[in-house]
C-alpha cells in the first residue's frame, strides 16, 4: 500500500469517527468464510457498518479525531474489526446473537456516547443499554404518567363529589 493510499484510508477512516458517537472494535480473526459472510449479512440486516482495518490507521486516525479514543489505543492489536452503528446497543446484540452459532466476534472495546468500554466482558452491559429512542419514549411515559393520574382522578371523583353534593343537600332539605 503506497503512502498516498495510506492517507486516503486514514482520511476515510476520521470521516467516519467524525460522523458516529457509536464504534465497537472487534476480533473476528478466525472465522470461516461462511461465517463471515453470515456477520456480514447480519450486520447488513441491522444496520451496522462492519470493516476491516489495520491498527496503524485506525490509531492514526483517532488521534486525528476531535473525539477522545485515547483509552481504546491498547485494544488496537492483532485482527481488528469496527462496527458502526446508529444504536448504542445493536453491535452488542448481534455479537450476542452470532456467538449462539460461533465463539467470535470478541469485543476488544466500544466507544459509545462519549463512554469507553474495554474487554468481551462489557458485551453483556453494552447490549442491555437503552437506544436514543427507548430512552426518549421512557421520558414520554414518565411525563404523562403523572397527567393520567390527575385526569382518572378527577373522573373518578366526579361520581363521588356528585354523590356527597346530592348528600348534603338532601341533608338541608
Amino acid at each position: 500500500m503506497t503512502r498516498e493510499e495510506k492517507n486516503q484510508q486514514i482520511e476515510s477512516l476520521t470521516e467516519v469517527l467524525k460522523g458516529t458517537d457509536i464504534i465497537y472494535i472487534a476480533d473476528i480473526a478466525g472465522l470461516d468464510a461462511e461465517q463471515t459472510s453470515n456477520l456480514r449479512r447480519l450486520c447488513h440486516k441491522n444496520g451496522i457498518t462492519l470493516n476491516v482495518v489495520k491498527n496503524t490507521l485506525l490509531k492514526k486516525a483517532m488521534e486525528r479525531s476531535e473525539k477522545s479514543f485515547d483509552e481504546l489505543f491498547p485494544t488496537l492489536k492483532g485482527n481488528t474489526s469496527i462496527m458502526i452503528s446508529d444504536t448504542g446497543n445493536a453491535p452488542a446484540k448481534l455479537i450476542k446473537e452470532f456467538r449462539k452459532k460461533a465463539d467470535k466476534p470478541i469485543l476488544k472495546g466500544a466507544y459509545v456516547g462519549e463512554s469507553v468500554y474495554i474487554g468481551d466482558d462489557k458485551v453483556e452491559a453494552l447490549s442491555s443499554l437503552k437506544s436514543k429512542e427507548e430512552l426518549i419514549g421512557d421520558v414520554i411515559m414518565l411525563l404523562q404518567s403523572p397527567a393520567k393520574n390527575v385526569v382518572s382522578a378527577l373522573q373518578s371523583g366526579k361520581n363521588t363529589l356528585a354523590g356527597l353534593m346530592k348528600a348534603l343537600e338532601e341533608r338541608a332539605a
